[in-house]
């Protein structure tokens, strides 16, 4: 059974002005939906992946071919980054915001290193706030369309959030400035669903 492309959870003007609507439509009608229709092939030329979940492809990606680990993180990718946004944004609460207190010493703290991790990524790639292996919360960076669900990623964990680095995400707006982005992408975090994820992975 073939993959289809998950809808943006809102209209494609919600998150300006953050993220403007020409980059929302491009982004996801045309680069998650190669990603989408890329997978699907993919998955046509290997049997043994099919009545799999997304989430199993990716945690066996050692030796996957290339078509495989860039369109199925792609397609992941993309689909959790929509939900991991809104218009109007949120505050921190609750359990995650505790966490990241004690963690990175205040919610300013853990944005400054997030955004580090960001405008450090070589490329193209994703910043992302994970639940580690070890229970606690960590910062990483993935190249291309990797993430810390596959098995071949080097610091592995359970995505909580995650920022979209590649060109494509912001350069209509922002242009060449990948830092000015980032720190304009926490105004349409949605702080409730990271909070959901954090709980889910630490139950």
């Amino acid at each position: 059974m073939a993959f289809e492309l998950p809808p943006l959870p809102y209209a494609y003007d919600a998150l300006e002005p953050t993220i403007d609507k020409e980059t929302m439509t491009l982004h996801h009608d045309k680069h998650h939906k190669a990603y989408t229709d890329k997978l699907n092939e993919a998955i046509g030329e290997d049997p043994s992946l099919e009545g799999k979940t997304i989430e199993q492809i990716l945690a066996n990606m050692s030796g996957a071919p290339a078509k495989l680990r860039n369109n199925g993180g792609g397609y992941w990718n993309h689909d959790f980054f929509w939900k991991t946004m809104k218009g109007g944004g949120s505050q921190p609460t609750g359990a995650l915001k505790d966490a990241i207190d004690a963690k990175f010493g205040s919610v300013d703290a853990f944005k400054e290193q997030f955004n580090t991790a960001g405008a450090n990524q070589f490329g193209s790639g994703w910043a992302w706030l994970i639940v580690g292996e070890d229970g606690e919360l960590a910062i990483t960076s993935t190249p291309n369309q990797d993430n810390p669900l596959m098995d071949v990623a080097p610091v592995k964990g359970t995505p909580i959030l995650g920022n979209d680095v590649w060109e494509h995400a912001y350069y209509i707006t922002y242009r060449n400035a990948r830092p000015e982005y980032l720190k304009a992408w926490w105004n349409v975090v949605d702080w409730d669903v990271a909070n959901q994820r954090y709980e889910a992975a630490k139950a």
